[in-house]
This record gives C-alpha cells, sequence and structure tokens, in this order.
C-alpha cells in the first residue's frame, strides 16, 4: 500500500469518493458539509485529501482534513459545533489570509471490503505526517463514535466515556485514536447540525419521518421530526480529541 494525495493524483477523486460516505449522504447536507466539496479541495486543501492505493494503484481508502488556526484570539477551546464549525474555521481563514497552525481530520473511510482490517490507523498516521510536514503543530478530530450508530439514544457524555475491561475506551473508533497517543478534549454537543422537510429526509435515508424522533441510518442520533411544519432536524454529538506530536 502506498499512500498520495490530491495534489498529485487529481485524476483519482471520483473513485475516491466512490469509496463511501460517513454514515450517510445526510452527512453532507448541512451548510458545512456542503462547503467542503470537490472541486474546493482540489483548488485549496488537495494536500490534505489523501488517497491510499493497493498494489495495483486502486484507491482503497480516503482521508479529508483541512488546516485551520487554533488557538486564536477569537478561539480559545474547540468549538461545541465540532465538525461544522471547524469546517468554517478553515473557510474563514482560507478567505482572511490567516496562516494556519492546526490540522482538523474530517473523515476516514476505508474501501467496504476493507472495513475492519485495521486500514484506518495506517490514514491517521498518515495525515499525521501530513500535518507535520506542511509546518502545522497539531491534529485534531471531532470524532464520530462508530459503535453510536447501534444506540442513538445514549447522551454521547454516557456513551463516550465507556472502556474496556483492558482501560481502553470501548468504542472502537474513539479506541483507535486513542491507541495512536490521542487525548480526549471533550464532548462537542452540536458538532453536525442538518435540518430539511420530510422529504428532503426521505431521499437522504430512505426513511419518511413521522413526528417525534425517528432513527435513520447511519445516524449516531434520532431526527426530530415536525411533519405539520414539514421538518426534520438532526443534530448529533461529536467527542473532540487531540494527537500528540
Amino acid at each position: 500500500m502506498r499512500i498520495v494525495d490530491l495534489a498529485s493524483r487529481p485524476d483519482l477523486l471520483d473513485t475516491a469518493l466512490n469509496l463511501g460516505d460517513v454514515g450517510g449522504e445526510f452527512i453532507y447536507a448541512g451548510f458545512s458539509g456542503k462547503m467542503i466539496t470537490p472541486e474546493r479541495f482540489l483548488r485549496h486543501w488537495s494536500r490534505y485529501f489523501l488517497i491510499a492505493l493497493d498494489d495495483d494503484g486502486v484507491p482503497i481508502a480516503r482521508a479529508l482534513s483541512v488546516p485551520l488556526t487554533y488557538p486564536a484570539e477569537d478561539r480559545h477551546e474547540l468549538p461545541s459545533h465540532g465538525w461544522d464549525e471547524a469546517i468554517q474555521w478553515a473557510a474563514q481563514d482560507l478567505m482572511d489570509g490567516r496562516a494556519p497552525d492546526t490540522l482538523c481530520a474530517l473523515e476516514v473511510v476505508v474501501a467496504p471490503h476493507l472495513r475492519g482490517t485495521g486500514l484506518s490507523t495506517p490514514m491517521l498516521k498518515a495525515l499525521k505526517a501530513r500535518a507535520a510536514e506542511t509546518g502545522l503543530k497539531r491534529l485534531i478530530v471531532s470524532v464520530r463514535p462508530i459503535g453510536k450508530e447501534d444506540e442513538p439514544d445514549v447522551p454521547m457524555e454516557s456513551y463516550a466515556v465507556r472502556r474496556r475491561e483492558d482501560g481502553l475506551l470501548a468504542d472502537r473508533w474513539l479506541r483507535t485514536h486513542e491507541r495512536l497517543g490521542a487525548r480526549v478534549i471533550k464532548v462537542c454537543p452540536f458538532a453536525v447540525t442538518i435540518s430539511g422537510s420530510i422529504a428532503d429526509w426521505h431521499d437522504w435515508t430512505g426513511v419518511k419521518l413521522a413526528d417525534g424522533d425517528n432513527v435513520i441510518p447511519g445516524g449516531i442520533a434520532p431526527v426530530h421530526a415536525n411533519v405539520e411544519r414539514d421538518c426534520g432536524v438532526y443534530v448529533e454529538a461529536n467527542v473532540w480529541m487531540e494527537h500528540p506530536f
């Protein structure tokens, strides 16, 4: 396996994107998700879009991240709006010409037939290496715990602190970061917020929402719907973690 970036191999963009999504396509339907388009990554952050290739040169994993400034005068702590606000910070810094010093990982996606084989670990290591190579000082992640899909109604504050008998975090994705030395900073309760009509949610998930809380495929929290007002709102918590350099 070898890892390249989008800057050197823009021809791999479509194939890398076809590896799948984190949770489901609805994650990219929010305002922040719409900001990280493939075209913007090509134009602004191509060095931070990493692609793993097998021995035949076929993409088998991708890792997306954005550089940003943290801490700063207007940023004293990692935001409660997690993934959403990190993307906004990166866009603001780009528009303002502010030099970044931190890399924020947005997603790691592995080809379906290789999931569970540990491929996410070298992708995270590659992100850390890329941060160091480009003069950045830290790697932060708004971690979306994988196992939380099975318990969408459990508060993240309770779920994220569970540990196994060996002392490691119970959730396998949180544990992957922990094994690489990352430490939990805090829960970000509004990491991803997405709203849409009842028809929108049906298009995104295949679920016809009913009044109240609805469990959706790929969701780690329920969608709260009001059919009369034709609105469904999804708010998921994540866990901020920082990897040491």
